[in-house]
């Protein structure tokens, strides 16, 4: 269905913008309803809003194992900073980009890559920097930084942003746009409302990585793996034999800290994965099955989840930059395609081997990149998620998987990857603490969302 937008003369001779992306009617819905609001600027409610600085000064930049943290886009979520797996730097790095250094109450908007991912330095590390594509506004004194997150993060933020992306050979936004956001003017006991409710939300973050790294340091330690060491050796012998086994032959197959790593967990009692679950994979429709909207132009049903590699994470299926397909295509392939509750997805093309269990029905197929496991054994779902996600699925991943371009793990190499089988008393304590994150997971979703749906019940009521 055609959608079009009537637009005055004097509108694109003050915006510039003759892109029919820019007039598109949600974005005009919203332009009118922050018009009928009363509003500030970011640029009158900061101290000051900031980048990187200089390109130049990427070339001071060198990675440590250990540091200050450097953010990236990635690292920004919709409402809170996400420090694991963040990169590091020295310390003599992070006073060189002092215009880049994140402080504790800023608010953080990623400017290119995934743009418009907006949150709050909350509860930060003493020190830490941060890329040139994002931007850090000090607020003044009087402007909470959880109610202007929340607000970006709302319907009527997101759009706002969304809109002022400039596409070129790479789509960013420019810190002069940033500062002339409009913010809805709320009262003290407003913004104090919402701040306390997403507060909160980053609170049950917290105990949900606290139990994440309970259940994972328990399983580390039962297998003596707490202080592993990915130290490669100098030299190494090597059977003929074990080269046949392996069909492979390369240093880095057999010099792999994988190898290492069996030898210590072989101790316990080990199983094949392939014994353990029943293993499918999921299917490619074609690019130009994708959807990019889970709404259809008609109002005839919705369109469902297409659940690629990216769309897999150890917490679960991520909705961002998710595709989808029409429910007809969803019909068609549900019966041998859709994953189901107590199931485990698994990676096997590019990103590998992260997995995730299905704790709810999910309306939607895999791609081909993926593979459902069916358990077909007595182990706890949440321990074998772990598992996987963990060392010792990851290292046995990145070994078989070594040697290409583009990473593809085998299902055969799948089937045969080793998984300690630890008593059951033990995998249910490492399963309870798992639940327990997960829940605390859910609850900060469903808070930070009721954040971002009280902003927008403000603004509809003025």
């Amino acid at each position: 269905m055609i959608t079009y937008s009537i637009i005055n003369k004097f509108q694109i001779e003050d915006t510039k913008r003759l892109d029919a992306e820019y007039y598109q009617p949600e974005y005009l819905e919203v332009e009118q309803k922050l018009k009928s609001v009363n509003t500030n600027t970011i640029d009158e409610i900061s101290e000051s809003v900031e980048n990187f600085g200089a390109y130049s000064l990427c070339n001071y930049i060198q990675w440590r194992d250990s540091g200050v943290p450097y953010l990236n886009v990635q690292d920004i979520k919709d409402g809170y900073i996400n420090f694991v797996g963040t990169k590091f730097i020295d310390e003599k790095v992070n006073k060189i980009l002092k215009k880049s250094q994140v402080r504790e109450g800023q608010v953080i908007m990623t400017m290119a890559g995934t743009i418009g991912s907006v949150a709050v330095a909350h509860n930060i590390p003493k020190q830490v920097n941060s890329n040139q594509a994002t931007a850090k506004i000090t607020l003044k004194e009087n402007f909470s930084p959880y109610f202007v997150s929340a607000f970006f993060n709302s319907y009527y933020g997101k759009n706002q942003i969304m809109r002022e992306i400039v596409s070129s050979v790479q789509p960013n936004i420019f810190l002069f746009q940033i500062k002339n956001f409009k913010v809805p003017i709320a009262t003290q006991k407003e913004q104090k409302e919402i701040e306390k409710i997403y507060i909160h939300g980053l609170e049950k973050l917290e105990n949900f990585k606290l139990f994440y790294n309970q259940a994972e340091n328990l399983f580390l330690k039962e297998l003596n793996l707490q202080n592993f060491r990915n130290d490669d050796l100098l030299s190494i012998s090597i059977n003929l034999s074990d080269i046949k086994k392996a069909n492979r032959f390369d240093a880095e197959y057999f010099n792999s800290p994988c190898n290492k790593m069996l030898a210590i967990i072989n101790k316990v009692k080990t199983a094949k994965l392939g014994d353990l679950a029943e293993m499918t994979k999921g299917v490619e429709p074609g690019a130009e099955a994708y959807i990019e909207s889970p709404l259809p132009p008609l109002s005839e049903g919705n369109n469902k989840l297409f659940i690629r590699v990216s769309s897999i994470s150890k917490d679960g299926i991520i909705d961002k930059d998710q595709k989808y397909i029409s429910e007809d295509l969803y019909n068609e392939y549900k019966k041998d395609y859709q994953p189901q509750a107590g199931e485990i997805l698994l990676t096997k093309d590019a990103s590998i081997g992260v997995a995730c269990l299905v704790r709810e029905p999910v309306e939607g197929i895999v791609s081909s990149g993926v593979m459902r496991l069916k358990l077909k054994e007595k182990i706890n779902p949440e321990y074998l998620a772990l598992v996987l996600n963990s060392m010792v699925g990851r290292l046995q991943a990145e070994r078989d998987a070594g040697g290409s371009i583009i990473a593809h793990w085998k299902p055969e190499q799948i089937k045969n990857l080793a998984v300690p089988i630890l008593p059951s008393s033990t995998q249910n304590k490492i399963g309870d603490l798992l639940l327990q994150s997960y829940q605390a997971r859910k609850k900060a979703k469903e808070l930070l969302e009721e954040a971002k749906l009280k902003v927008e019940e403000m603004i509809e009521k003025k």
